[in-house]
Order: C-alpha cells, then sequence, then structure tokens
C-alpha cells in the first residue's frame, strides 16, 4: 500500500472521527438543553416562565436580570429539611445495602450450594417487577409493624435490590477460581475470601451497586408518598410536588427546587462516571 493511500485513509479517519464526535455533541447539547431552560427559568419570576416560548428567541434560553429569589423562597418551604432526608435516607441505604447486595451476590456467585440457580431467578424477577406495583399492600404491612413515618420504613424496601445483586454477581463469577483455591490453601474462609479477595478487585463494581442503591431511593416517589407523610419525614420529591397549589402554581420556584433535587445526584453521578462504566465494562480481570 503507497504512502498517499496510507495518508488518504488515515484522512478519512480523521474526518470521521471529528464527524462523530461533532454529531454526539449536538445530540448531547439537544439532551441538555431542557435543563438548561430549567435552570434559567429558576433565576425568573414565575409570571415570565413562558413569556418568551412564543415565539423562540435568544431570550428563551438566557436572561440579562438574573435572581436567586427563588431559591431563597426554597428556604421558607419543606424543601431544605427534605433534602437533607432523601440525603440521609439515600446515604444509609448505599452503606447497608452495599453490605447485603455484595454478602448476597458472592453468596451466588462463589458459594456452591442446592437451590443457588432458583435463588438468582428470584432475584432477577424481583427487579422486573416495578416497586410500584407492590407498593401499596407493602405499606399496609409497614403500618400494621408501626414502621409508617420512619427513617426505617423508608429504608428498609430499598436494601436488598435485585439489579445490584445481579450487576455484582456478574462481575463476582469473572474472578478467576485460582485466587479462591490460594486463598482456600492459605487458611481463609469464605468470610475471609470475600473480604480480602473479592471486595478489593470489586470496587468499581460496588460503586455502580452503590449508584444503583442511591437513584433509586433518590428519585423514589409513591413509596414515600404512602410511607412519610408527616413532615419530619418527607423527602425531596414529595416536598417538590408540594410545592404546587392547589390553585396557582409558582414555576420559578419549583423549577428552582427541580434544579437543587437534580444537581445533587448529577454531581455524584458526573465524580463516579468512570467506576461506573467499569462496572458495567469490566467482564474479569486483565
Amino acid at each position: 500500500m503507497s504512502s498517499v493511500t496510507r495518508t488518504s485513509i488515515s484522512k478519512r479517519r480523521t474526518l470521521g472521527y471529528i464527524g462523530l464526535s461533532a454529531l454526539g455533541a449536538c445530540i448531547g447539547l439537544l439532551f441538555l438543553l431542557p435543563l438548561w431552560w430549567t435552570f434559567v427559568n429558576s433565576l425568573r419570576a414565575g409570571g415570565d416562565t413562558f413569556r418568551f416560548l412564543d415565539p423562540l428567541q435568544w431570550e428563551t434560553f438566557f436572561t440579562l436580570t438574573p435572581s436567586l429569589d427563588n431559591y431563597a423562597a426554597l428556604l421558607s418551604s419543606d424543601l431544605g429539611l427534605a433534602t437533607w432526608n432523601s440525603i440521609f435516607v439515600s446515604t444509609v441505604t448505599v452503606i447497608i445495602g452495599l453490605a447485603i447486595c455484595s454478602m448476597a451476590a458472592f453468596a451466588l456467585a462463589a458459594i456452591p450450594f442446592k437451590g443457588s440457580g432458583v435463588v438468582f431467578i428470584v432475584v432477577v424477577v424481583s427487579f422486573l417487577i416495578p416497586f410500584d406495583a407492590i407498593a401499596i399492600p407493602l405499606a399496609d404491612l409497614f403500618r400494621d409493624w408501626n414502621l409508617q413515618n420512619t427513617y426505617t420504613g423508608l429504608i428498609l424496601p430499598g436494601l436488598g435490590n435485585g439489579m445490584a445483586i445481579f450487576l455484582l454477581r456478574t462481575f463476582f463469577l469473572a474472578i478467576p477460581q485460582d485466587l479462591v483455591e490460594a486463598g482456600r490453601l492459605d487458611g481463609l474462609g469464605w468470610w475471609g475470601i470475600f473480604r480480602r479477595i473479592y471486595l478489593p478487585l470489586s470496587v468499581p463494581s460496588l460503586i455502580g451497586a452503590g449508584l444503583t442503591l442511591f437513584l433509586f431511593q433518590w428519585q423514589s416517589y409513591v413509596w414515600p408518598l404512602l410511607n412519610g407523610t408527616d413532615a419530619q419525614h418527607i423527602l425531596g420529591p414529595i416536598a417538590l410536588s408540594n410545592l404546587q397549589g392547589q390553585f396557582n402554581v409558582d414555576y420559578g420556584v419549583m423549577f428552582a427546587g427541580s434544579i437543587v433535587l437534580t444537581v445533587i445526584p448529577l454531581a455524584i453521578i458526573i465524580g463516579f462516571q468512570r467506576y461506573f462504566i467499569q462496572s458495567v465494562t469490566t467482564t474479569g480481570l486483565k
């Protein structure tokens, strides 16, 4: 192959790469546009929210007179306490849920026992069934157990997450059995193998499972609506919906609350996205 032909192929590949990158950037901007519009309108008075939509103009997506009045109004609402409640519930769910899900995944992946396949099928089915489908009967049980309007009642349903167990089990299955056998020869029991071999090798997968647990609790609406009805245990999504009045809606305040509840998980996802991608794409040790 001549040098001219190689140069031509290299140029075509470069142009193709630039074209795909530009296309990806445009698609990314299209996804970002609604969030940006929401942010801009959170800096406007509620009466100006839809003022610049028809026709579309540059002021639709920019404002020359930004104001933080909508964010200040949030301080006098229940959203502040609700946001801290959501952070607390989600954080505790991640810590305890990771311990439970990782041990369950380890048992299904490494410890041979009769019925493991049936147990795994039950785990898979558990995250294929929408949680909202069982939320009402589960809320009745929690009410009978005096767990309504308690942090325990808000946290418990998110601890055993089938998707997190599935992700961790898939990763654990890729760990070579040679390491397990070496650990057994060194006198390690199953707990030692789990703690000293599996967990250190599974940090990206654990972070991915932790994000799954966090987002499950953070965006949950039906369960806290059923089980966290008092002012002390209200969570973010419920407090945000309560900002809508019976006869009027201040969209500026609602958009400000939406931005607050979006920025927190968005920052966490961006901070850990490298590990989350590794948890999805990693199929074993290299």
